[in-house]
């Protein structure tokens, strides 16, 4: 058996890397499973990715397709012209897509017109929301997946509504958790620690990089201006990604400390020690649900409704005037405890392996 692994953005690595390691386990066993890494370079950096596989111990791709940046129609076009020519040369029985990038629609639709079967990790997730790309990402690849890997039962109920067979909705968990409970002995302090005299539970965490929060200045520095001013002077580190640094005004609030991008173990380091997390992501919701961290969302709806329902996240909405509300709930001691969902064990890419072994017998 024959799969080709598709990666082509950050939590893409996250979300594969456990899978690796299932099949590498399993082909201790009897070696029936032949992998290929496919890297699309949706999203290339050298020292992310290097980063990345150092530290998840993923192997380096045996393919990059180098599509790098572009339009989205651009970047699409580049992706499916150089899996195509992949496949033509040397084909495989599966494509396995993870989460909603572009990679994940561009290679599914190009497997599926040659004859290969699409599996998706992280199917059936739904924002309903169409200005977002990735929701129609999810709509595509889901369109024309054989075999839907599921991370809660809404992500189930989403696929069946749309007229998918039960028999190929398979509820395994979630891989992102896996590689966090995998990886949480290794996270790592960062430098800014020290350099900043940050304490256990004592500061705030904020990530900040939709378009509708990040590409209009004027509004993306009104946010960061109401979050600073309602926190009562305690420290909050933003990581911030050089697109999103060009927006930012001249930094008036001492006790808001803009760093660069952090590796995954020293951003987990501080997500894991924080007093709480405040963002407009999506994995990190799932992140703070499984560590017990408070998650404040500023988005008006989430593809991880699991999160509010039972872990440690509220959606507050896009609008500036509920930071002040949520941050007093917050700073007072009232934000709810959760709990983690089911399924998100450690254990999902075993699963998903155990199934797709099932499709061969």
């Amino acid at each position: 058996m024959k799969i080709d692994l598709i990666v082509g953005a950050r939590p893409n690595f996250i979300k594969i890397s456990p899978i690796i390691d299932a099949i590498k386990k399993q082909n201790l066993k009897t070696q029936i499973i032949d992998f290929r890494i496919v890297h699309t370079g949706q999203h290339y950096d050298q020292n992310m990715s290097t980063n990345f596989f150092d530290q998840l111990g993923i192997p380096f791709p045996d393919v990059n397709l180098g599509a790098g940046g572009g339009t989205q129609a651009e970047q699409t076009s580049k992706i499916m012209i150089g899996y195509e020519s992949l496949l033509e040369k040397e084909t495989t029985d599966y494509c396995l897509v993870v989460g909603d990038v572009t990679s994940t629609m561009a290679c599914s639709i190009v497997a599926k017109k040659m004859g290969i079967k699409v599996a998706h990790v992280e199917a059936g997730i739904r924002s309903f929301d169409l200005n977002m790309p990735e929701e129609i990402n999810r709509m595509v690849t889901d369109s024309i997946t054989d075999y839907f890997f599921t991370t809660s039962e809404t992500a189930n109920s989403n696929l069946l509504n749309n007229g998918i067979l039960k028999k190929k909705i398979f509820f395994v968990g979630n891989t992102m958790i896996d590689t966090l409970l995998k990886h949480k002995k290794d996270f790592k302090m960062p430098k800014i620690w020290n350099n900043i005299g940050l304490k256990e539970k004592k500061y705030i965490v904020m990530t900040l990089h939709r378009p509708s929060n990040v590409d209009n200045k004027e509004l993306l520095n009104k946010i960061i201006n109401e979050i600073a001013s309602n926190c009562e002077n305690i420290k909050i580190v933003f990581p911030v990604h050089p697109r999103t640094m060009k927006k930012l005004a001249k930094n008036k609030n001492k006790n808001i400390h803009f760093i660069d991008p952090l590796s995954y173990f020293e951003f987990n380091y501080l997500v894991k020690n924080s007093m709480a997390v405040i963002t407009d992501s999506g994995g990190i919701t799932e992140e703070t649900t499984v560590l017990g961290v408070p998650c404040i969302t500023l988005r008006d709806n989430t593809e991880r409704p699991e999160t509010v329902e039972y872990g440690t996240n509220e959606l507050i909405g896009s609008g500036i005037e509920n930071i002040k509300i949520s941050l007093k709930k917050l700073l007072s001691g009232n934000w709810k405890k959760g709990s983690i969902p089911e399924l998100w064990d450690g254990k999902t890419a075993e699963r998903i392996i155990s199934h797709i072994l099932e499709f061969e017998t």
